[in-house]
This record gives C-alpha cells, sequence and structure tokens, in this order.
C-alpha cells in the first residue's frame, strides 16, 4: 500500500517530492551488484518521448533539480523546484518514474562513468577503509554488498536486467510519496495522484536481509596502498537498531565517547597526543542493525600506538562506563542541538520517511528530547555492556604492509586473523 508523506511550509516558494521504493542493493543478483543503484540512476537518462539531453534541458528550464539514488534497502528518484513550475515537474516526474526507456547508448555512457567513479573513489583512503571494514564484519550477508557495483559487475549489466529489474520492483505496492515546501495537503494528495496513477499495479517486494551475525574475535584487514605516509583506520563492531530498547541510551553513552569535539576520542588522541586531527565514534540507523564504529586517522609513525589506545578506551568505556558529569553534558548537548535536526522542512520530513522505512512508533521523533532526558546513567552504561563488543570486531586500515603492517598488527591484543589486501580489490 502507497504511503504519502507530506510536510508543509510556506516560507519558501519550493516543493520537494521524493518517490521512494522499497527495493535497493539487497535485491541486485548474485553476480549482478551495481542494478538497482545503476537501474535509479538510469530513470533521469531517457524516457518515453523525450531523450536524455531533452530532460536535462527541461530540468533547467524550470529552474529545478532532480535526483535519483539507490541504498541497500531503497531507491529514490525525485525533485526540487520552484512552487510555480511544480505541475510540469510532476508530469516530468511521473515519465521519468513510470517510462524509462533505458537506452542502451545511455546505459553505455552510464556504466563508463560509474566504473570511472569505482577508480576514481581508490584516491578516498576514507572510502576504502570504511568499503573494507563493511566487506568483512557484514562478509556473509547482504549488507556487506556493494551498492556502488564494482567495475566487472557494471561491465556485465545489460540493458534487459534493467528493465525487468524497474518492472519487478517500480510499482505502487512499493512506492512512499513524500512531498515537502510551499504546498498544501490537498495539492500534495493531487500531486501523488498524478504519480501513482502512471505506476502499475504489484506485490510488495520483501526485505532478504536478516539479522547480522557479531564478528568471531578480533580481526584485522589491511587495505595495502603504496607510499602512506598517513593511515586510516575504523574500528567496528555492531551496533544497534532505533526499534532498541536501548538504543537512545547507547546514543548518549556514545556521544560522551566519541560523538562530539570534546569527547573522550577527541581528547586522549587529538588534544592530547595529536595523533589524529579528527577521532570519533558513530552510531548510524538502518534497516537493521547498523555497524557501531571509531575511526581516526594517524600519521604512519604513530598509527599502532593510536589503535591500542583506540582498543584500550573502548575497553574502558565498555566496562566502566561514563560518569555522571558526562552524561548530564551530553544529554544537553543532544538536546539543544536537536532544533538543528528540524529546522528545515526537509530534515522534518526525512524524519517522517525514516519512521515509515523503519517501522518506527508514530511519536519517535516527537519524543526524542524526552527520552534523552530520561536516560539515565545505569541505563546509558548497561547499553554499552549490552550492545558493544570489545572483542568481536574487525579493524580496517589503509596502510603501507611493508612499512607498519607487523606493527598494526602487534597493536592489536588477542588477534584472531589478519587479511591484507590491495587498494584495487574489487
Amino acid at each position: 500500500m502507497t504511503t504519502l508523506l507530506v510536510e508543509s511550509s510556506h516560507a519558501l516558494p519550493l516543493v520537494t517530492i521524493s518517490v521512494t521504493f522499497r527495493v535497493g542493493a539487497v535485491h541486485d543478483p548474485l553476480d549482478g551488484d551495481g542494478l538497482a543503484r545503476l537501474t535509479a540512476r538510469m530513470l533521469r537518462r531517457g524516457c518515453q518521448g523525450k531523450t536524455a539531453e531533452q530532460i536535462e534541458e527541461e530540468i533547467a528550464r524550470l529552474g529545478g533539480a532532480v535526483f535519483a539514488h539507490a541504498g541497500l534497502g531503497t531507491s529514490s528518484v525525485g525533485c526540487e523546484v520552484l512552487v510555480r513550475s511544480v505541475d510540469l515537474m510532476t508530469d516530468l516526474l511521473r515519465r521519468l518514474v513510470s517510462t524509462p526507456t533505458f537506452d542502451a547508448d545511455e546505459l553505455g555512457k552510464l556504466k563508463r562513468q560509474a566504473q570511472a567513479e569505482i577508480v576514481t573513489a581508490r584516491d578516498n583512503d576514507t572510502v576504502l577503509a570504511a568499503r573494507g571494514l563493511r566487506r568483512h564484519l557484514f562478509a556473509d550477508h547482504l549488507h556487506g554488498r556493494r551498492v556502488a557495483g564494482t567495475c566487472g559487475t557494471i561491465a556485465q549489466l545489460t540493458v534487459a536486467q534493467l528493465r525487468e529489474f524497474h518492472q519487478r520492483h517500480y510499482h505502487r505496492a512499493n512506492a512512499l510519496i513524500s512531498i515537502s515546501g510551499d504546498v498544501t495537503a490537498a495539492k500534495a494528495s493531487a500531486i501523488a495522484e498524478r504519480l501513482l496513477e502512471a505506476l502499475a499495479d504489484g506485490q510488495p517486494t520483501s526485505y532478504p536481509a536478516k539479522a547480522p551475525e557479531p564478528a568471531v574475535g578480533r580481526n584485522l584487514v589491511i587495505i595495502d596502498k603504496p607510499d602512506r605516509t598517513q593511515s586510516q583506520i575504523i574500528i567496528g563492531t555492531l551496533g544497534t537498531h532505533p526499534k532498541d530498547p536501548d538504543h537512545i541510551a547507547l546514543l548518549v553513552a556514545n556521544t560522551a565517547f566519541g560523538g562530539t569535539f570534546t569527547s573522550r576520542l577527541t581528547h586522549e588522541i587529538r588534544s592530547q597526543r595529536g595523533w589524529s586531527y579528527g577521532a570519533s565514534s558513530h552510531l548510524p540507523s538502518g534497516l537493521l542493525r547498523e555497524a557501531f564504529s571509531m575511526w581516526t586517522a594517524p600519521g604512519a609513525d604513530t598509527a599502532a600506538a593510536c589503535l591500542t589506545l583506540e582498543l584500550e578506551l573502548l575497553a574502558q568505556w565498555r566496562d566502566k562506563g561514563i560518569d555522571a558529569d558526562e552524561l548530564a553534558k551530553c544529554q544537553q548537548y543532544l538536546c539543544r542541538s536537536y532544533a538543528f535536526e528540524i529546522d528545515t522542512p526537509k530534515k522534518r520530513l526525512a524524519q517522517k520517511i525514516e519512521r515509515e522505512l523503519l517501522d518506527l512508533p508514530e511519536d519517535f521523533h516527537r519524543r526524542y528530547v524526552e527520552q534523552v532526558g530520561d536516560v539515565t546513567l545505569d541505563e546509558a552504561n548497561l547499553a554499552i555492556q549490552r550492545r558493544i563488543s570489545d572483542s568481536a570486531l574487525w579493524v580496517s586500515a589503509v596502510a603501507t604492509n611493508t612499512a607498519i603492517g607487523d606493527a598494526l598488527r602487534a597493536a592489536i591484543p588477542d588477534l584472531q586473523q589478519t587479511l591484507v589486501e590491495p587498494f584495487d580489490l574489487e
């Protein structure tokens, strides 16, 4: 059943429209990583009655912007436009979603672009470290899939596969329409009806991924890259899902550990020792439990010492928790900064979308400040102990193996295994 979400604001004469389909990279065939993303990106490269060039000309003429994106579990196509052109842009969006041509020449261009982006990403050590962590922390899980695909899988994808993927998943039963900005509820309903009437009926696509399993032991993967004077280190273990009863408590506790510029990680690694300009920890939300991670970028000469300290800080945080002063400061910070999470209609609508996709309670965001303020010290520390492991994790490090590989191995007590992989691994 299609859902319409609306967040009206008449402060600016802008309207943002998005059609989100409940399908993404987890639905790619085993040998077809990148299919969902390529399908989404092809939507603006030709539709019934319009070539790719004509589509771009019309977008420019209307003074708007069109986006298409695919993630692990969802694919979205949408637009932002001045309210005076919303009807014309809705007509264009309707065509893009329902009548893509999947022109072979355009697909060839997009495939070459996508492959070039993958090659270019090899110059981004942060991306390589994150990719290495995800590849192993979610090793046999669908959440370890490459959303962007690889050069090899992209080369093999065909027009027929994109057509079939679109026909099977881009229909009313999978659609979530969200509209924000200078629009009334009645106008939003009319826009949604025009978009939906162009889509075929279908059966909802099931989500094939199951709950991820934790890592076994402490593991290290070195993304071997020549001549690295600086390393990128990401340490990851499983975190929480927003529906978990202790998710908010862990969010508060993580803020003290690595969620602000004055947190423990930043103080010990950046301020006290100057080993890394940035040091942080993250607790993201997703359709299933996501990875809790810690990030630093120390120089090659201090990478091993920095890694050892991070693991020690993680163990201390887990074993001893945070104190009452840290709790109070983090609660104050999170409550006061929440205003910046809801200061635009697009942000407020994003919260509605998150509630819908993650099946969260209707009052999840409305009660956020209250829930943060209600977290007790015992609840925060129990959440750390229950959810965060300092012994079941992966360390992903972009470094030159011959230079500091042995030191990185020695920096991890009780290391179970070490893998060394080339930085251009597909």
